[in-house]
């Protein structure tokens, strides 16, 4: 067991949300936390930026990372999403094998 947490930006609420559905529902995640709305400043082609987004926390497995990957640039909007994958280190130990459990089904295929 190899949990991760990756952390990426959706434009909107609605594709947060989509992208949400999308991941549990094909148990590439265990859950998926949208946040509020936030506010980026960021500099881009030599421009600072200013930009509205909302924040996405993914719960998974390392071995999952390359089709939560490919699934968010699929839905995103932006050239060059936001994508960050945190290990996680330790945590409560059920908490961390209930992650495992509603994601490892994609092994048994």
């Amino acid at each position: 067991m190899n949990p991760i947490l990756i952390i990426t930006n959706l434009p909107d609420k609605t594709s947060a949300l989509a992208l949400a559905e999308k991941l549990i529902g094909t148990r590439l995640a265990a859950c998926v936390n949208v946040q509020a709305e936030c506010t980026s400043v960021y500099r881009w082609q030599d421009k600072i930026e200013t930009t509205s987004q909302v924040p996405v926390f993914i719960k998974t497995l390392a071995q999952h990372y390359a089709q939560v990957e490919e699934t968010i640039i699929a839905v995103h909007s932006d050239e060059l999403p936001e994508i960050i994958t945190v290990p996680i280190s330790g945590g409560l130990p059920a908490y961390l094998q209930w992650i495992s459990d509603e994601t490892l089904i994609l092994d048994r295929k």
